[in-house]
């Protein structure tokens, strides 16, 4: 006769593995692979555990990253316009100031590292265009990718390399504080918006030295997104005025 004190353990199936996460949810896939085990799980069964404990992770990670970014935007730093640039230009003279890539790294890097965040810079390159691509990443893997593209600036008396190396360095600024949502001069938040956007004067020579409409459509594009974001409503005016302008000459 059998001890009615005795437990007997059926195999579990793939619907009770996903039952057993969801009714525990104090435990992580992996703390449950002990009682698949004890119940006579098969591989493939310990399989979807696996997989159920991946899922977890990413979600775990994903959630880690939006806390980090959260804190690192709840005190950001300050990003002071540390550059004056003033050159004559072929539609008259330019005068504007804006924050140099090591000066942005400086102030971001730091900051985003005390959350647990790094970040690196992917450049790819065609025959007409630059990309570069600012990749954050939370120390969990989760990872948020922003990109920008642009042409060698051929503007002034630069070779290939320098024009190229230029482009290439302003795209990784402007990448860094897109991703970031941070801009010279301040930080991205509503009370403030119309004042930080700040570099529209730059914005415009890039527009106006365009050299053709495809590298106008996307300098216009990156250009009115972020003053968008900022709600800067003349900026926002200011751009497609030079956007229109340029788009005539071009034709």
């Amino acid at each position: 006769m059998p001890n009615q004190n005795s437990t007997s353990a059926e195999p579990i199936n793939g619907k009770e593995t996903e039952a057993i996460v969801a009714l525990t949810p104090a435990l992580t896939p992996v703390e449950l692979l002990p009682i698949a085990v004890s119940q006579n799980a098969d591989i493939d069964k310990l399989t979807k555990l696996m997989d159920l404990q991946e899922r977890w992770e990413r979600n775990e990670a994903r959630k880690a990253f939006v806390v980090a970014m959260n804190a690192f935007k709840s005190a950001p730093p300050t990003i002071s316009k540390n550059k004056q640039v003033s050159f004559q230009s072929a539609k008259g003279p330019v005068d504007y100031k804006h924050a140099t890539l090591d000066h942005v790294c400086d102030a971001v890097i730091g900051g985003l590292s005390k959350h647990g965040i790094s970040h690196r810079w992917k450049v790819e390159q065609t025959t007409e265009w630059i990309t570069v691509t600012c990749i954050l990443t939370h120390e969990l893997g989760h990872s948020e990718e922003t990109k920008l593209m642009g042409a060698p600036d051929n503007s002034g008396s630069k070779n290939t390399i320098q024009a190229i190396g230029s482009t290439v360095t302003y795209l990784e600024r402007y990448t860094l504080l897109a991703a970031t949502g941070l801009a010279a001069g301040g930080t991205d938040d509503d009370a403030q918006a119309s004042a930080n956007f700040g570099d529209v004067s730059e914005r415009l020579e890039w527009l106006a030295n365009s050299k053709d409409l495809a590298e106008l459509r996307q300098l216009f594009a990156a250009a009115y997104r972020d003053a968008r974001r900022f709600n800067d409503q003349e900026a926002m005016k200011r751009i497609v005025e030079a956007k229109d302008k340029r788009k005539r000459e071009l034709r």
